[in-house]
């Protein structure tokens, strides 16, 4: 009996495409990738890819897209070449996102892959338009993606992120209020907080040492008010110290 061995399906890790197209397209991809890794950094739990393909059928390797942005919940971090979903229990990505560049169509954004990701199970599809600040989203309903009305405002149901635009430009909000900023945004950041925490590392170190230099002034200055004629009482009360403190200062003396 002759056995023919199956043949290999090959799953490709790349198109042979760039990540981005112009440097607009990759700081977006990379800001919203690298915001909502953010988010989830302590959640083992929940995996983010950018550029990643991703495979839903076993053995139909043609089957495929390569989100700009991808989230899954309930599957780990880690690195992949490739999102297979029959080896992840089966989860699709729930939240995607495609950043146009200027080879990319409204119809190849907005009809064929929305019909793509909208078969494939995915929960929330985002598309941003660099170029002319055109923003699009869709949302799962049942067995359908429903288009939502007003993007500027809305709060993602998975993420909780909320969308806004300044003139052309996307703003995109953590839960907690604060804006997803760039590599470099957040660069200097971290500077601008290191700088602050050493001025204020300094100031409490001026104030520690004026402070030190009051209380040595003040204790100076008991003998002298002492040798005066001035009581305890009165000698606490020129120098602003407490009574317990001047009096220590005698009963040592004696």
């Amino acid at each position: 009996m002759t056995f023919i061995k199956e043949t290999e399906i090959i799953y490709p890790e790349s198109d042979g495409l760039p990540l981005a197209d112009n440097t607009i397209q990759f700081r977006f991809i990379t800001t919203i990738v690298g915001g909502i890794a953010g988010i989830y950094k302590d959640n083992p739990n929940v995996f983010i890819a950018g550029d990643l393909f991703w495979y839903p059928k076993e053995k139909q390797s043609w089957v495929k897209q390569a989100p700009d942005a991808m989230v899954v919940f309930g599957r780990p971090q880690g690195d992949r070449h490739s999102y297979k979903q029959w080896e992840e229990e089966n989860i699709p990505p729930q939240v995607v996102f495609e950043i146009a560049s200027p080879s990319n169509t409204i119809t190849e954004l907005e009809v064929t892959k929305l019909e793509f990701y909208s078969e494939y199970g995915v929960e929330e599809y985002y598309v941003y338009y660099p170029d002319t600040g055109r923003l699009k989203g869709w949302w799962r309903q049942g067995e359908v993606m429903i288009e939502i009305e007003e993007m500027e405002g809305w709060v993602s149901p998975r993420i909780g992120i909320r969308f806004e635009k300044e003139g052309k430009e996307l703003e995109i909000y953590r839960p907690d209020g604060e804006r997803f900023g760039t590599y470099v945004e957040i660069l200097e950041q971290k500077e601008r907080e290191k700088q602050n925490a050493q001025r204020e590392a300094t100031a409490r170190q001026q104030l520690e040492r004026e402070r030190d230099l009051i209380i040595q002034q003040q204790q100076e200055a008991i003998p002298r008010l002492l040798s005066m004629g001035l009581t305890a009482e009165q000698v606490s009360n020129a120098l602003s110290l407490p009574l317990e403190v001047v009096q220590k200062f005698i009963d040592t003396d004696i």
